[in-house]
């Protein structure tokens, strides 16, 4: 069964002034990803305001995808309804669609017991019939899927892997050590990425990666290739930025930045208003200071 490994970015959704889906933008951003060399692509995530996104706009944003990546990796549907029968349906019209597989999360906002979790993500495992990553973050979302859970799980082959962010580092070696190659773990949080990496990690959900994929890349193909001193310098210069994944206006926070390092918009679906005032200036001046500093990509 495929297992997602290197760098996948979580992939934000463009809109235009009048608040529909920006086609053009969003093929434009998304061949930036692949022109860097990522791994794969994730749409319609927290970072894709899935929440206010219809179901049928995740579709479309999925077809997008799929144009752009033209087969060359592998396009994954986010998976987040807050009923088990809507998380269904939806895994169902993706798999129709194209999609390569999903990155599910629990039925969030109800914060559901361990066997009601482990119900939930069986259920769209069947209706998909496509591997699934398991999206692991009780600090956003109150549902820790612990490793406990995860040997419960392990005898569904459709569970391929795991995204990892409960901001617990201990968990990887413990992943590894209980379950060795049975799922491909990504890191789910830019700033432990590297860190996460350096413990047998295989790859990385990223979001800053849309404002700077090539730099993201490097530092997962330098850290697989033992090039830890040369990762290191590039993740030191990074690290400001990625900070501002880990924040409830995690999408503001990227799409502002996107708007300055590749000449994208940062118009958000409402309630989310892009950042104003001194929020935006603030995040400016970590932008402008990183650019200015920029460092020089090694060849790998």
């Amino acid at each position: 069964m495929t297992k997602w490994t290197g760098v996948l970015p979580a992939v934000t959704t463009k809109f235009t002034v009048d608040d529909q889906l920006d086609v053009a933008e969003m093929e434009r951003c998304f061949k930036l990803q692949l022109d860097a060399g990522v791994h794969g692509l994730i749409i319609a995530g927290s970072l894709g305001e899935a929440s206010t996104l219809d179901p049928d706009e995740k579709i479309e944003v999925l077809k997008i995808a799929l144009r752009v990546a033209g087969g060359k990796v592998p396009v994954l549907l986010t998976v987040a309804q807050g009923s088990t029968r809507g998380a269904c349906k939806l895994a169902e019209a993706g798999a129709k669609a194209g999609a390569a597989g999903f990155m599910v999360l629990p039925g969030i906002p109800y914060k559901s017991e361990p066997h009601e979790t482990i119900a939930h993500y069986r259920s769209v495992a069947k209706a998909g019939g496509l591997p699934v990553m398991i999206y692991s973050n009780a600090p956003a979302y109150g549902v820790d899927i612990t490793p406990a859970m995860l040997e419960e799980m392990a005898d569904e082959p459709l569970f391929t892997a795991i995204k990892e962010s409960s901001d617990d580092i201990r968990r990887i070696t413990e992943m590894k050590t209980r379950f060795g190659d049975r799922f491909a773990i990504l890191t789910g949080v830019d700033n432990l990425a590297l860190e996460s990496l350096a413990l047998g990690a295989d790859g990385w959900v990223a979001g800053l990666v849309v404002a700077y994929p090539k730099e993201t890349v490097a530092i997962y193909e330098l850290a697989k290739a033992g090039r830890m001193a040369e990762a290191i310098a590039i993740y030191r210069w990074f690290r400001p930025l990625l900070d501002l994944d880990v924040s409830a206006r995690l999408v503001q926070n990227i799409k502002l930045v996107e708007a300055l390092a590749i000449g994208s918009n940062d118009r958000c679906r409402a309630p989310r208003i892009a950042l104003q005032g001194a929020e935006r200036a603030r995040l400016t001046a970590i932008v402008q200071a990183a650019e200015a500093k920029r460092p020089a990509l090694p060849s790998f």
